[in-house]
């Protein structure tokens, strides 16, 4: 754990030594944060959460309550990570079978969100500003901007920056209609162009 009370820590908390905790981050209500993490500056851990050994969170990432973010998983600057949304870490998971060398890697790309109670099948990372809705169940890799639903979770289109539905002309351009920043489809991938 840091030296400095640069960040808060609910009474109710537990955060064992070798955490690494950012500037200005709050840890809430009957949360656990284990060793060897690293949770970037301003960051919210909501009620109820676990962040297990080898985490990475970068600079702001919202994590809503009663969410277990286990060993594997990284998230990039700007996540958000909604309520009771689930990732797993192990893809055939069995009681009687040790499998802790075996852990699967999810990446959650820049300004990505995941909806409440949406789960995340290891080993399929979620692209930059991708937009996964509530409920959903990831069985593979998401693109960077692609709005995924259901389960199986399919695509059904492309949001924003600010998180809005993307809706292209038939010169594959679209505009976000709350921030102006403008997108180009091509290939089947999306980027932003001003």
């Amino acid at each position: 754990m840091n030296t400095e009370s640069s960040y808060f820590i609910h009474p109710t908390a537990v955060v064992d030594e070798g955490a690494n905790i950012g500037q200005d981050t709050k840890i809430w209500h009957f949360s656990h944060v284990m060793p060897n993490c690293k949770i970037g500056e301003r960051c919210n851990i909501g009620q109820n959460v676990v962040v297990s050994p080898g985490v990475i969170l970068g600079t702001n990432v919202k994590v809503q309550n009663n969410v277990s973010i286990y060993e594997g998983v990284t998230c990039d600057d700007d996540v958000f990570l909604g309520p009771s949304m689930v990732f797993t870490n192990v893809t055939n998971p069995r009681s009687a079978v040790n499998r802790r060398g075996q852990y699967a890697k999810t990446h959650v790309g820049k300004g990505a969100s995941i909806g409440a109670n949406a789960t995340i099948v290891c080993g399929h990372d979620i692209g930059a500003y991708a937009f996964i809705g509530a409920g959903a169940v990831v069985t593979k890799t998401v693109a960077s901007y692609a709005l995924v639903v259901g389960n199986p979770a399919r695509q059904i289109g492309w949001v924003s920056e600010y998180g809005h539905r993307l809706h292209f002309d038939e010169n594959n351009y679209a505009a976000c209609p709350e921030s102006g920043q403008e997108y180009e489809l091509k290939e089947n991938h999306v980027q932003r162009i001003k």
